[in-house]
């Protein structure tokens, strides 16, 4: 287990955390899901899941956690899991339609709701992708108060992705999930101090000079390991 000395808030994620928004959607997405990918096989292999079928449902919110989403259902479904996507509200990010219009023609499933009895029994885990670190919850309404409310009475394990939703970047929020495993994306972010379940980090490769900027010291991966415990 590896400890970070500095992490990101809100305001450092969006501008210096970020790059722009033309390499955004080659480069970052890309990485993303594939470090957490990796970490999905590693953490949950088929044979452990206790449903009869390999059931994960994946929330996908509008902005760039839910394209990283929508990438990770897409290959989860390659790879033998049966996904199914749930999109609270569609996004008009060109990357975001693409990437919905991709896991469409591998006919993964969308369900138009929410609602626990249905989770609790069909899918074995969740996967959190609805609101990033971008996200002033001040301006978040419906749909996503409902989908948050739905998601804190889960007794399904959710694995969210950078933080969970409903958590302020820079610190916890009683109005947010609790998950099961928590997947920092580039760099841990500052309301991870205050998460006690699983933790890891992936993605190695944010920018040296950003490292340096905040003084992140990064932990080191071990080989090709595009993941890290903290």
């Amino acid at each position: 287990v590896t400890e970070w000395r500095k992490n990101l808030g809100r305001k450092q994620a969006q501008s210096g955390g970020q790059f722009s928004s033309v390499e955004i959607p080659g480069f970052v997405v890309m990485l993303c899901w594939n470090g957490f990918l990796r970490l999905f096989w590693q953490v949950f292999p088929l044979a452990s899941l206790e449903k009869r079928q390999p059931t994960v449902l994946v929330a996908c919110g509008p902005d760039q956690n839910g394209c990283v989403g929508l990438a990770c259902a897409r290959h989860l479904h390659v790879f033998e899991y049966i996904p199914t996507v749930f999109i609270p509200k569609r996004s008009s990010d060109a990357l975001h339609q693409d990437l919905r219009l991709q896991c469409e023609r591998m006919d993964l499933p969308f369900l138009s709701y929410l609602t626990e009895a249905l989770i609790n029994e069909a899918y074995n885990l969740v996967v959190d992708a609805v609101l990033g670190p971008e996200t002033e919850l001040a301006s978040v309404g419906e749909p996503f108060t409902g989908v948050l409310q739905t998601l804190r009475g889960l007794k399904a394990p959710i694995v969210s992705l950078d933080i969970p939703s409903g958590w302020d970047a820079d610190e916890s929020s009683s109005d947010g999930i609790s998950p099961a495993l928590l997947v920092s994306l580039m760099t841990p972010k500052r309301c991870s101090r205050s998460f006690s379940g699983s933790h890891f980090l992936a993605g190695r490769f944010l920018p040296f000079d950003l490292q340096r900027k905040y003084e992140l010291n990064l932990p080191k991966f071990s080989g090709t390991d595009a993941v890290v415990q903290l």
